[in-house]
C-alpha cells in the first residue's frame, strides 16, 4: 500500500482509474446471487471469489453500492462485547480490519485510537468488570480503568464528583477504532469485480423463487435470475426481503440517527461513549465531531432525521463536554437498524435450503463487515455453517439459546 501511494504520487500524469467496471446486462443465472450491495454483501462476494474460487456471483443492489446503512453509520470498529461468542467473532473482524487496506490495496483510513466507555453507576461498574474478564479470557485487550486514568486519556472530559451522572470508572478498549465506511465498500467491490463478480446497481429484487423447499432464484425489476445459492444481506430491510421467501424473522426495524459538527482543532483521541447517557462522541481526522446514540423509540422504515433526537443527543453530549455548547452542527442523518430480541445477528441457514441469512445487525453491522463476508463465504462454499457462526443461528430463538448482547453499546434501543 505505501509503495503504491508513492508511485501514484510521483506519477507525472496522475492517471485516473475506474474503480468499478461499466454496467453489464443481467444474465439469466449465477452460482450465487447476493441481495444487497452494502459492506456485507460485497465482502461476501470478495471472499467467495478470492478464497473459494467462486466467481460466478452477482450482487444485486436496488440503489447504489454502499448507499444503505454502510454509508449511514458512524464507522466504529470494536470487539468489547459481553458474551465470549460475540467477543471472539468481533475480535476476528478487528484483526481483519488491521490489514484490510493492504489486502485490498485501498486506503481505509483505519485509525485504531481506542474506545472508552464510561460507567456512571455501581451496577455498570460490575458489568464492566465482567466484560473486562470475558475479553481477557478471549484474548482481547479490554480493561477497567479508574477516574484518574480516564482523566489522563481524555483531559477535557467533564468529571465533577457532584455531576448528575458522575463518572465512576471506565472500560478501556485499546483496539477500538474507526474506518472510512465508503472505502470499505468500494475496496471490496473493486477487488471482487476484478475477479469476475458482477455488480448490478439499481436492480431491485421483487421476489424469491422457492421450489420444493429450496431456493432456485430471484425475481428482479430487470427479469428473473436463477441461482444455486441466494444470500440476503439487506440490513434494515431484512424482514421485508425475508418475507418474500416466506420467512418470518424475529426482527424489528428502528431509525438510528447521528450527526456531525463543524471541524475543530484535534482534542479528542479515543472514542468516548456512555450507555447511561445513550451517546458516543469521536473526532474525525478532519476535526469534525461524530455524535450518535439511541434509536428512535418506534418502528419505522425511514431515514429522516428529527429535532427531538437531535436535542437529546446534544444535551447528553454537553454532559460530557460542556465547552461544545456553541459549536455548530453541519448535518444530521439516519439509518435503519434491524434489531433482534437478544441484540445479536442472525447468520447462516434459513428454513429454505441454500437461502442464507446475514441479518439482525442492529447498530453493529459495519464493524463486522470483514468477518461476516469471510464466514458467509465459507458457509456457502461448504454448505455448512462454521462453528463461529453457530451462536448466531436463527433457531436459537426457538430453543432459547440466546446470545444476549443487550447493554453492549451506547446506542441503546
Amino acid at each position: 500500500m505505501p509503495f503504491g501511494l508513492l508511485k501514484y504520487g510521483f506519477s507525472p500524469g496522475y492517471p485516473a482509474r475506474r474503480d468499478l467496471p461499466a454496467p453489464k446486462d443481467l444474465r439469466s443465472g449465477y452460482d450465487v446471487v447476493i441481495i444487497g450491495g452494502g459492506g456485507h454483501g460485497l465482502s461476501t462476494a470478495y471472499h467467495l471469489a478470492r478464497y473459494w474460487g467462486i466467481t460466478n456471483v452477482c450482487v444485486l443492489e436496488k440503489g447504489y453500492l454502499g448507499g444503505g446503512n454502510t454509508a449511514r453509520n458512524t464507522a466504529v470498529i470494536r470487539s468489547n462485547y459481553i458474551t465470549p461468542e460475540s467477543v471472539r467473532f468481533y475480535d476476528e473482524s478487528v484483526k481483519l480490519y488491521e490489514n484490510l487496506a493492504n489486502e485490498l490495496g485501498y486506503n481505509m483510513m483505519y485509525s485504531q485510537r481506542g474506545q472508552l466507555t464510561l460507567a456512571h453507576s455501581d451496577a455498570t461498574v460490575r458489568t464492566f468488570r465482567l466484560r473486562a474478564e470475558v475479553g481477557k479470557l478471549c484474548g482481547t485487550r479490554i480493561e477497567m480503568i479508574d477516574r484518574q486514568q480516564i482523566q489522563d486519556l481524555v483531559p477535557c472530559l467533564h468529571m465533577p464528583e457532584d455531576a448528575r451522572y458522575p463518572v465512576l470508572a471506565g472500560l478501556w478498549h485499546p483496539d477500538g477504532g474507526t474506518g472510512r465506511h465508503d472505502s470499505v465498500a468500494w475496496g471490496y467491490a473493486r477487488r471482487a469485480a476484478e475477479m469476475g463478480v458482477e455488480l448490478h446497481q439499481r436492480t431491485e429484487v421483487t421476489g424469491v423463487t422457492v421450489e420444493k423447499g429450496r431456493v432456485t432464484g430471484v425475481e428482479t425489476d430487470r427479469g428473473p435470475v436463477r441461482a444455486n445459492h441466494v444470500v440476503q444481506a439487506v440490513a434494515g430491510m431484512s424482514s421485508v426481503v425475508a418475507k418474500m421467501a416466506g420467512i418470518a424473522l424475529p426482527i424489528r426495524s428502528f431509525p438510528l440517527q447521528a450527526m456531525v459538527t463543524q471541524p475543530l482543532k484535534p482534542f479528542l483521541d479515543p472514542l468516548v461513549s456512555s450507555s447511561a447517557l445513550h451517546c458516543y462522541v469521536s473526532q474525525t481526522a478532519r476535526g469534525e465531531l461524530v455524535i450518535g446514540g439511541g434509536s428512535d423509540p418506534y418502528e419505522l422504515y425511514s431515514t429522516r432525521s428529527t429535532l427531538d433526537l437531535k436535542e437529546s443527543l446534544i444535551a447528553h453530549t454537553l454532559e460530557l463536554f460542556p465547552f461544545l455548547a456553541e459549536v455548530r452542527l453541519l448535518r444530521q442523518w439516519a439509518g435503519i437498524t434491524d434489531m433482534t430480541p437478544d441484540y445479536s445477528p442472525i447468520m447462516g441457514e434459513s428454513p429454505i435450503k441454500n437461502y442464507w441469512l446475514d441479518a439482525g445487525w442492529g447498530t453493529w453491522g459495519f464493524k463486522a463487515t470483514p468477518v461476516s463476508g469471510k464466514r458467509m463465504a465459507e458457509t456457502i462454499a461448504n454448505e455448512k455453517v462454521p462453528d463461529i457462526l453457530q451462536p448466531f443461528r436463527l433457531d436459537r430463538f426457538a430453543t432459547f439459546d440466546l446470545a444476549n448482547e443487550m447493554g453492549a453499546t451506547a446506542a441503546s434501543h
